[in-house]
């Protein structure tokens, strides 16, 4: 006779199950364990640095039922890289349990982004009967804040900010339930244990309110300016529909025109705003929220000063407790980052005090620690997807896939939009949006993102990549890192290699990449670039003809200098009588005509941004310029739809590709004079650059064989000319690919850099 226990071990079966991806801190564990009751299986489930390990014992079907489920419906913040299972021996369980985390393996878990409120929390909150009834700091294991409050890694509470509030009874109950939705919700609280709110005047002292949340609504209603604290750091906030408040806050911030975000109450407000597709909306009410870019609706009650010459607003629907307790009384707020211009958003309390005393009429904070900075997401609709303009709160620090596993790698980035990459594996992890490493205290947050993102995955990598620009900020600093091995990659290759990395491409492509500043290999400054390559390598296969930037810096900052820059290159010095050439003055114009046709201080450049700035100064858009990529930007917001376009000369010289503007110039000239709308202008202009594209790409197709196209850099975010390139391309045959999830500025610079890198690391 068998005995039983025999029989018993045969008709059982026991798996180890590893599962790696964002499954700490959304649930995952007490999601395992009521599936492993639903299914009656036995056995274990706890964190581990690298995500989360179960193991498993049950009957066949159980098991295989179990296993299936837990792959198939996980919690919704979860998200599943890697899914492994390995037959063990039996072990006799009587029970499923939860195991506390286990620290002793390398650091690889992923770390969920900071989340919205969700809707049970909502429910909760609006709820009269409940216990955290208009509690701002309501969550679950589904919703919270992530990112910006944990300090390492498992995710757990002593490894948060939240290791500050001991738990009352109710929310430990809470929190040790399996069957409970806050169970291990890291952030847990009440209006008894957790973060409170607080008013502050200007001068940093505690005011008295019973009700500090009624307060500062009444000072918005009255125009006042309040900085509040959010997620990732304060904002600046005043009633959107009031001219005054809006005028003052632009005055105070020091940004005369760079349109403010708005925060709006809900999907109908939003709808008396802008104009929202089906894809847009989806993009509003996504779980990272993030500032979309929508076009106005004629007639909205807003005040004009919140997004001056543009017609798009940025909108946003509030993502934390306390913005829908502000929202219910105010329906549109001006909710803009909580910093003076150039420098980063302010997110520790006394430093916000310190730097924005002489902007905010006063504060409303709470006593939940920040650890990360990290701004708001900035995204719009192209081609029918996303597409990231600034990648930051709601989608950091979710990895982008690479190809394939390569060494640990950390770049540094470029000057402007900087962020940072990490590699882990076959990992790549970007940072949030720094930006612009212009000052001190840009620089520190620079050194500080470094830091925590090395801490939290405990990676010290030995390969450094960087800029080739020997002047960039981020340049020097990994000249001062000891014991590394530097890799300088060019900024163009970084480009392309970061739309290839994100597309998860192999071999070799095409390359069009299109911004404002790029160091070139030839010692000029790049930007309208024709290349082939993948990560190991790329070719220079031709470029925008060059032209002066008179005065260098001061050319991006006065788009009206490049547009005498290419009339005369049109028209030599038999200029137009047009009013942005009568704008200079007779004597200041021989300077500059000087300065161009002499080669003094006037650096060339390939730059298509650069294009984009005389254009617009031409047809009498901007001739200066308050903030990065203005004009630009004015230039596709005066798009009205013509077909039309213009000539333009793209030919072989001394081996390489280039595209002369000077015909297309004498056209737009031609236009102006015959007084033609500049919107009618700026679109034969879009049209003609999405006609040379495909000129360009037919000449390196012939030569390479190749049709992949990749497009990438600033000026690919622009909506028109990507759109109607990308179709005009595809209809010609080839693959194209646009950047998604990373942007195709310089925030995505990092992680071409890092593949690159990472490549070359592993040559012989």
């Amino acid at each position: 006779m068998v005995p039983s226990c025999l029989t018993r071990s045969r008709m059982l079966q026991r798996k180890s199950v590893r599962i790696e991806g964002i499954v700490q801190g959304v649930g995952f564990r007490p999601f395992v364990y009521q599936l492993a009751i639903a299914c009656g299986v036995v056995g274990w489930v706890r964190n581990d640095s690298r995500g989360v390990l179960i193991e498993a014992e049950g009957s066949g079907e159980s098991l295989h039922r179990f296993l299936r489920d837990l792959h198939q419906k996980h919690p919704p913040l979860a998200s599943i890289s890697r899914f492994e299972q390995t037959e063990i021996s039996c072990a006799g369980d009587s029970a499923f349990s939860i195991l506390a985390s286990d620290a002793g393996l390398e650091k690889s878990a992923q770390v969920a982004p900071d989340t919205y409120v969700c809707s049970d929390c909502l429910t909760e909150l609006f709820d009269p009967a409940d216990r955290r009834y208009r509690y701002p700091f309501i969550n679950c294991t589904n919703c919270g804040p992530r990112y910006t409050i944990i300090t390492g890694i498992p995710y757990d509470r002593p490894n948060t900010t939240m290791a500050a509030f001991p738990l009352c009874p109710d929310c430990r109950r809470e929190y040790e339930d399996p069957a409970s939705r806050r169970f291990h919700a890291q952030p847990n609280a009440c209006p008894a244990c957790g973060p409170r709110l607080t008013l502050v005047d200007a001068g940093g002292a505690a005011v008295a309110a019973a009700d500090p949340l009624a307060a500062v609504v009444d000072r918005l209603k009255a125009g006042r300016i309040v900085a509040i604290k959010g997620l990732g750091g304060y904002h600046l906030a005043v009633d959107a529909g009031h001219d005054g408040a809006v005028a003052e806050l632009r005055r105070r911030k020091a940004r005369d025109e760079k349109p403010f975000a708005l925060m709006v109450r809900d999907i109908a407000v939003a709808e008396t705003l802008v104009d929202l597709s089906d894809t847009e909306r989806r993009l509003l009410e996504a779980p990272e929220r993030p500032i979309v870019l929508l076009r106005q609706r004629e007639g909205h009650p807003l005040s004009p000063l919140v997004a001056p010459r543009n017609r798009y607003f940025g909108v946003m629907l509030p993502y934390t407790p306390l913005h829908h307790l502000l929202l219910q009384a105010i329906p549109v707020l001006v909710m803009t980052s909580a910093n003076l211009s150039d420098e980063p958003i302010a997110y520790e309390d006394a430093e916000a005090r310190r730097r924005l005393g002489g902007i905010a009429d006063g504060f409303l904070t709470h006593n939940r620690a920040i650890h990360t900075r990290t701004d708001d997401s900035i995204a719009r609709v192209m081609a029918g997807r996303p597409l990231l303009l600034r990648r930051s709160r709601g989608y950091v620090p979710r990895g982008v896939f690479l190809p394939v596993a390569q060494p640990s790698v950390l770049a540094l980035g470029a000057e402007l939009k900087n962020t940072i990459c990490l590699t882990q594996d076959d990992r790549a992890f970007l940072s949030q949006h720094i930006g612009d490493l212009k000052n001190v205290e840009v620089c520190d947050s620079f050194a500080r993102t470094i830091d925590h993102l090395k801490n939290l995955f405990e990676v010290d990598p030995r390969i450094v990549a960087h800029d080739r620009h020997p002047d960039y900020y981020s340049s020097r600093f990994a000249e001062d890192l000891p014991g590394v091995r530097r890799i300088a990659v060019q900024h163009h290759h970084a480009h392309l290699a970061s739309c290839m990395a994100e597309h998860g491409l192999e071999g070799e492509v095409l390359g069009l990449i299109f911004d404002g500043i790029g160091y070139g290999e030839d010692g000029h400054i790049w930007g309208g670039e024709f290349l082939t390559g993948g990560y190991r390598s790329f070719t220079r296969l031709g470029h925008f003809r060059y032209a002066p930037m008179p005065g260098g810096d001061a050319a991006t900052r006065e788009p009206l200098r490049m547009a005498l820059s290419y009339l005369m290159q049109a028209f030599g010095n038999d200029l137009p009588s047009l009013p942005v050439v009568e704008a200079i003055s007779e004597k200041e114009r021989a300077i500059y005509q000087k300065m161009i046709a002499q080669g003094i201080n006037s650096p060339l450049t390939s730059s298509c941004g650069r294009l984009f700035d005389g254009v617009a100064a031409l047809i009498g858009l901007r001739r200066r310029v308050s903030y990065e990529g203005q004009a630009a930007l004015e230039l596709e917001m005066a798009i009205e739809e013509d077909e039309g376009d213009y000539p333009f000369e793209l030919e072989v010289d001394a081996g390489m590709l280039i595209f002369d503007p000077a015909a297309t110039i004498r056209a737009v000239v031609g236009d102006l004079l015959a007084e033609t709308a500049p919107g009618i202008i700026s679109a034969r202009f879009h049209n003609t650059l999405a006609r040379m594209m495909v000129s360009a790409c037919r000449s390196m197709r012939s030569a390479t064989g190749l049709e992949r196209v990749v497009l990438s850099g600033g000026v690919f975010q622009n909506l028109y000319l990507t759109e109607r390139g990308a179709t005009l391309l595809q209809a010609e045959g080839f693959d194209v690919y646009i950047h998604s999830l990373v942007p195709p500025n310089d925030g995505g610079l990092a992680l071409g850099q890092a593949v690159v890198a990472g490549t070359l690391a592993e040559q012989p």
